[in-house]
């Protein structure tokens, strides 16, 4: 596609400042929305401002009178990391479209290595860290953004962003395919990862000034490079471009860095969105915001109110302006009772009922835990009977699991799903599938493709929901045999056990493969055949005794045994 006619009049700074500022118009309109959320949930979360980096001091926390919306959205993020992508044990594996290949030996062998290999980097790396970063702003502001990149030791490391730091852009399907991000960097930073050679003269001054610590602002741009060279392989001509600038610098050259990907190197996932929306409609923190605030005015009101009776106003004479008036517990008032004007007493009876204040704000929190979805977690996380399945907690919280399914499926597809490939490409860069390595992979795969697919607690749950069905059928196809046997045979039993198994999540290698399933049959039928011919090698072997016995038995000597008989061939 060619370039517009003004596209290469303008400089490399140029077209990045220029689609920033289009970016950051794109988000502006949620910019108040969250950073209200910030004030009253997390006032350090967000990053609106380029002023809001190291932004310390307990005056961020005047907003919250009341933790509990905190506490709630704390629970949130850790019940996704858990139930999703927990480092403690496998939530995902990878298969193959054929469902046959995947259960071939070679296959299924090779898969589960390269899914062991995978979960140990995620846990050597950053990535988990990087995940919980993730599901805390994905629950406060909707949406939840990081950048991968190589890492000699690790193979890949995370920068996760902050809201406000950054801003995406859509491909024509609707996905995150571009990111611009906004860091504020050291000098000694900025001089250390891209080279004094490639810093402004200002950045170059400064440090050599020994001024490191001086503040740099950087743009990186990752999107799609509309005007690569499709035969060139090198890195300024790959998929998606990467390019670093200055944000004021005095242009005499064009980039601290530029590079590229092959694939798109973040990953971004958002709660849930509505039509052509960049960012989400509707997330945990944005629906309990109206019951957060709320709560902190009824915990203001209550304060209020048990002021008022532990330290009411006072009606006091006028001849005691000028004297002490000792209030403190114990203390001693001289008071002349006789005076027409009287003694110190309350302005007025302060006997406030709280019953009904409390009762609305233990209500206000349970909607906060709700929108949350701290009932959902706390019961996947407390439920510690021995033998408990996934199964079982699907049918007790079905209705919860249901809500929660589709964004999960969302945060599945946008952003587990791309981290995984992101990976997968890095270890067939840094040549662990090469031929005579470990992960080789075997003849079967070449030109195969390969899709991830999901096991954590959560998606087993999902899953489990189905099973309910099954069960009915299973119950009511044995109702019925009990009149009519033949029934049964409408049962497909071997393709009940997969589609069960499946469901619920079972370990694919516990399932034995249909071919092999027809192996044994055999196997048990040819011995089942044998058995029978051992059983019955006796009693032929007397028939045969027993026949042999009989043709040397002369015929005339049996004639004086059946009276009125008479035997062919005998006279």
């Amino acid at each position: 596609m060619a370039a517009p006619a003004n596209f290469e009049a303008r400089t490399p700074q140029q077209r990045i400042l220029q689609r920033k500022s289009a970016l950051w118009n794109d988000r502006s309109s949620w910019d108040p929305h969250c950073q209200e959320i910030a004030d009253y949930l997390l006032p350090r979360a967000a990053r609106i401002s380029a002023q809001d980096v190291n932004r310390g001091g307990a005056s961020n926390f005047n907003s919250i009178l009341d933790e509990s919306a905190t506490l709630a959205h704390g629970y949130l993020s850790a019940g996704l990391m858990s139930n999703m992508t927990s480092p403690a044990r496998p939530w995902l594996r990878l298969v193959t479209p054929d469902k046959e290949l995947t259960e071939y030996g070679p296959v299924k062998t090779w898969n589960a290595k390269v899914t062991a290999k995978m979960l140990a980097i995620f846990r050597a790396s950053n990535t988990y860290d990087s995940l919980h970063s993730l599901w805390d702003q994905i629950g406060a502001f909707g949406v939840g953004a990081s950048v991968l990149v190589d890492h000699y030791d690790n193979v890949l490391h995370h920068y996760p962003q902050t809201y406000g730091s950054y801003a995406i852009g859509l491909d024509q399907w609707g996905y995150p395919d571009t990111l611009y991000r906004e860091m504020t960097k050291s000098v000694a930073q900025v001089v250390d990862t891209f080279g004094a050679e490639n810093c402004s003269m200002t950045v170059r001054n400064l440090y050599d000034r020994g001024q490191y610590d001086a503040t740099v602002q950087v743009i990186h741009a990752i999107e799609p490079r509309r005007d690569r060279q499709h035969s060139q392989l090198d890195a300024r001509n790959m998929a998606w471009s990467s390019c670093y600038i200055e944000a004021g610098r005095d242009g005499e050259r064009q980039y601290l860095r530029e590079s590229g990907f092959t694939e798109f190197p973040a990953i971004c996932g958002r709660w849930v969105v509505d039509g052509d929306d960049t960012y989400s409609s509707r997330w945990p923190a944005a629906t309990a915001l109206g019951s957060i605030k709320q709560l902190q005015q009824e915990q203001l009101r209550k304060s209020t109110a048990i002021d008022y009776r532990v330290d009411p106003p006072l009606q006091v004479p006028v001849a005691y302006r000028n004297q002490d008036v000792d209030r403190l517990p114990g203390g001693l008032m001289y008071v002349d009772m006789a005076s027409p004007t009287g003694g110190i007493r309350s302005a007025f009876e302060v006997n406030l009922d709280l019953q009904h204040l409390l009762a609305d704000i233990q209500d206000v929190r349970q909607r906060i835990d709700r929108a949350f979805y701290v009932d959902l977690f706390r019961m996947l996380a407390q439920d510690t009977r021995s033998g408990t399945t996934a199964y079982e907690m699907a049918i007790r919280h079905e209705e919860k699991l249901m809500m929660l399914g589709p964004i999960a499926e969302r945060l599945h597809n946008e952003m587990l799903a791309p981290l995984v490939e992101n990976t997968f490409s890095r270890m067939v860069r840094a040549g662990m599938m090469r031929p005579g390595m470990e992960l080789e992979p075997p003849k079967e795969l070449q030109g195969q493709a390969l899709e991830v697919e999901f096991i954590s607690t959560l998606a087993q749950a999902q899953r489990a929901v189905g099973v309910q069905s099954i069960d009915r059928l299973i119950g009511t196809i044995g109702s019925v045999a009990n009149i009519k046997p033949e029934v049964l045979d409408k049962l497909d039993a071997d393709q009940l056990v997969d589609a069960y198994a499946d469901m619920l999540g079972v370990d694919p290698s516990l399932i034995v493969a249909d071919k092999q399933v027809a192996m044994i049959r055999q196997d048990r039928a040819k011995a089942a055949q044998a058995q029978k011919m051992a059983e019955m090698a006796p009693a032929m072997k007397d028939m045969a005794q027993a026949g042999q016995a009989a043709s040397n038995i002369d015929p005339t000597a049996l004639a004086g045994l059946f009276q009125g008989y008479s035997i062919p061939g005998v006279a």
